[in-house]
């Protein structure tokens, strides 16, 4: 019988598509990218790993999950199949409006976190987001809902240069220093039914698929996830594994910037 492993954390996408678009976004949400993770897709995604890996903290995040029409039966896949982990819902909190049954489905779930990741300082921004601000603490009033507010702007940084067709990996030749310095390197992330380092690995396919990318990202879509039915040796090597040569597709010394207004179109107004 296959054996069990306790790891620190594992993130699913919910939805592909985002309504920000933050430059330079580690998933590639700025990108253009559509489309949610079917019910039934992320059913077999987590089927395939629930026996085999528990992580300490499950992720739910995108693209923006909130653009998925059943997050909150998404959210009670999730916990169905990870029982024990701290669930995070990780939005940006636009339209949480959409999801009236979300509260019912968190309520009660003391391991359970809304992450609401806000992107820009500025007063239209901050505008923007008050009414779901808003909603969001009424959640917590009425439903005991634990909310986590954090700026993601703050520390902002480039992760590739370009976009779209001409976005091309750093390729500073030092794996280590790339490792060290990434905000995401205990974010592996279940897609496809397989388990990958990092965002930027899983979603580089997708990324070339709907722009042709440069000759210079063979070598790094020519990684190779994590297959569900791999021996107990080389899921055990795959969590303790930390810089590999892929991971210089990302910069040794990030460089840091303010992030542009990342709202494209105002969400539409919540009814009243």
């Amino acid at each position: 019988m296959a054996a069990t492993l306790d790891v620190l954390h594992l993130e699913i996408h919910v939805a592909h598509a985002c309504n920000l678009r933050c430059e330079s976004c580690s998933h590639y949400s700025d990108q253009g990218h559509k489309g949610i993770v079917p019910l039934d897709e992320a059913r077999a995604w987590m089927s395939a790993w629930s026996g085999r890996i528990r992580p300490r903290i499950f992720s739910l995040v995108g693209g923006e999950p909130t653009l998925h029409p059943h997050l909150a039966d998404f959210v009670r896949l999730a916990r169905s199949q990870w029982p024990a982990a701290a669930l995070r819902l990780v939005t940006n909190g636009f339209f949480l409006h959409n999801h009236p049954d979300l509260p019912r489905a968190l309520q009660g779930d003391d391991k359970a976190e809304i992450h609401l990741s806000l992107h820009h300082r500025s007063e239209d921004y901050q505008r923007a987001i008050k009414p779901n601000y808003d909603l969001l603490r009424s959640w917590r009033r009425q439903y005991g809902i634990r909310v986590v507010r954090y700026d993601s702007f703050g520390d902002w940084r480039r992760t590739h240069r370009g976009s779209g067709a001409d976005m091309l990996p750093y390729q500073d030749g030092r794996p280590r220093e790339s490792w060290e310095r990434c905000k995401a390197r205990y974010c592996p992330q279940l897609f496809d039914a397989r388990i990958w380092k990092c965002a930027p690995l899983a979603y580089l396919p997708m990324q070339h698929a709907r722009h042709r990318l440069s000759p210079q990202w063979q070598p790094y879509l020519a990684y190779q996830p994590l297959e569900p039915g791999c021996s107990d040796e080389a899921l055990r090597a795959f969590f303790a594994r930390e810089e590999e040569p892929s991971c210089a597709m990302c910069p040794a010394e990030p460089e840091h910037f303010a992030l542009p207004m990342p709202l494209v179109r105002r969400p539409k107004p919540r009814p009243e």
